[in-house]
């Protein structure tokens, strides 16, 4: 149905910003007139800003419901993308990037909205597709801004964008139905920047950890200060009658285990997204190298995002039939499968391209079957904030997968050419990591009880209502 792809081709749009800068990454101090640690916060900004938005656009949608929302995240997609097609300078960037990755929480409300705008026997198929969007927009975003960089302006990157997010608001605005889903309740705004200041204190520490060094005093005093933070807001929250987070229902065992498992998942499809392109890209004369060009390398990755949105209805199925722990298992268990056969897959780009596929075959039935998890155990008034939460353990997952990662691969090198690059020990190590990261989640997942006893998650969902704009 129209609202179902309208909403699908936003989490996309969304998701997409989030890679388009990768094939310049490089060249952005140039380009922006700065030093290299200035330019890396341009990448970072992105990161921390969909970290905040996912939960904060969660609880929003629940007081004010799911389509405004999302109507107001797309219309921010395109002023942002906007502001980064008209810059030329560090400050104007990162108010742009930024702006993109508050956009952000446009995904996870889209999927709490899933359910309520579809007949029951196509919101799995719904959620599914939708979840999928998060690896599907990445993946292709790699290839189209390589094509993009190659044959025109660096500012076209951002163009592209605005006019995909112009399409996505306008679509959203006249094919969404709004939903009279909207809560009694006010929003927590001490609550929302106390989140703010504990994740983006806590996330800044684990990404910059490989620049600065994991025993840099910066590094730990960012890491710790996030937690202190975070644990005098979770006090804080606990206390209030309105809170951003209901933390009493985070922590019910369906939805505290899965989004621990949302981590380990998170974390295991971050890893094939930062080590297979390095390998690829690799030299040829290190003997392991695979010697491919920036887009030859984003065209290699492109069907690994497909894959996800393939197997969306393959999880819907496996949900229906086996349910949605079983098959978050079956997800975490192929996505482990497909580091494994990496290992043996090193030595040719199209022998990557079936474990990337058999990997990213796992991340879209997990990806789908979390969200429906998490749907099945909280009340339908708090389903916006909850899915928000889920979203953003994913992200913290692929934060930490980032720095370790990194960090394996600048730490075990080879010399070539005056420079040290990765050795192949150092590939072997990161599929490993992600293959136990995988199998962790598969464990966790097993922890989770088979269904919430809580009378509201069987309440109906809201009536949907006619667009009155």
């Amino acid at each position: 149905m129209l609202p179902v792809v309208v909403l699908c081709f936003g989490g996309l749009t969304a998701s997409l910003t989030q890679t388009l800068l990768i094939p310049i990454q490089s060249e952005l101090p140039q380009l922006l007139d700065t030093s290299g640690p200035n330019a890396a916060w341009v990448i970072t900004i992105t990161l921390l800003a969909g970290a905040v938005a996912m939960p904060t656009a969660g609880r929003l949608a629940d007081l004010f419901g799911k389509q405004r929302v999302i109507t107001v995240s797309a219309a921010l997609l395109v002023v942002s993308s906007a502001i980064c097609a008209l810059s030329d300078s560090l400050v104007p960037m990162l108010v742009g990037r930024a702006g993109q990755g508050l956009a952000m929480g446009f995904i996870p409300v889209g999927i709490s909205l899933m359910r309520e705008i579809t007949p029951p026997h196509l919101s799995g198929t719904a959620i599914a597709a939708m979840s999928a969007t998060l690896g599907v927009g990445g993946a292709i975003g790699l290839p189209l801004s390589a094509w993009i960089v190659d044959v025109s302006d660096w500012h076209t990157l951002f163009w592209v964008a605005t006019g995909m997010a112009l399409v996505v608001l306008v679509a959203v605005w006249t094919c969404v139905p709004h939903v009279a889903d909207g809560g009694r309740g006010r929003f927590d705004g001490i609550g929302a920047v106390g989140l703010a200041i504990g994740l983006v204190s806590f996330l800044v520490g684990i990404s910059k950890a490989t620049t600065w060094g994991w025993g840099d005093a910066r590094t730990l005093g960012a890491i710790v200060a996030g937690i202190v933070v975070l644990v005098a807001w979770a006090a804080f929250e606990i206390r209030r009658t309105d809170p951003l987070v209901d933390l009493r229902t985070t922590a019910q065992l369906p939805v505290l285990m899965t989004n621990v498992a949302a981590v380990a998942v998170g974390f295991g499809m971050m890893a094939q997204a930062i080590v297979v392109p390095q390998l690829l890209q690799l030299p040829e004369a290190t003997g392991y190298g695979l010697g491919q060009s920036l887009l030859a390398t984003g065209l290699w990755m492109a069907p690994s995002g497909l894959m996800m949105l393939l197997f969306a209805p393959v999880s819907s199925t496996l949900i229906r039939r086996l349910g949605a722990k079983v098959t978050l298992m079956i997800g975490a268990s192929v996505l482990g499968v497909g580091y494994l056969v990496a290992l043996f897959l090193m030595d040719a780009p199209w022998k990557l391209l079936i474990a990337t596929c058999v990997a990213s075959a796992g991340v879209g039935i997990g990806y789908a079957a979390m969200p429906t998890l998490i749907l099945d155990s909280v009340p339908m008034r708090e389903a916006g904030s909850a899915v928000g939460v889920n979203a953003l353990m994913r992200s913290v997952g692929t934060t930490v997968a980032a720095a370790i990662m990194a960090t394996v691969l600048t730490s075990v090198t080879v010399s070539a050419g005056g420079f040290d690059l990765p050795s192949e020990a150092a590939f072997r190590w990161c599929f490993g990591l992600g293959a136990l990261a995988a199998f962790v989640g598969v464990a966790i997942t097993g922890l989770i009880p088979r269904r919430a006893q809580d009378s509201d998650v069987a309440a109906t969902p809201a009536t949907v209502e006619a667009a009155t704009r």
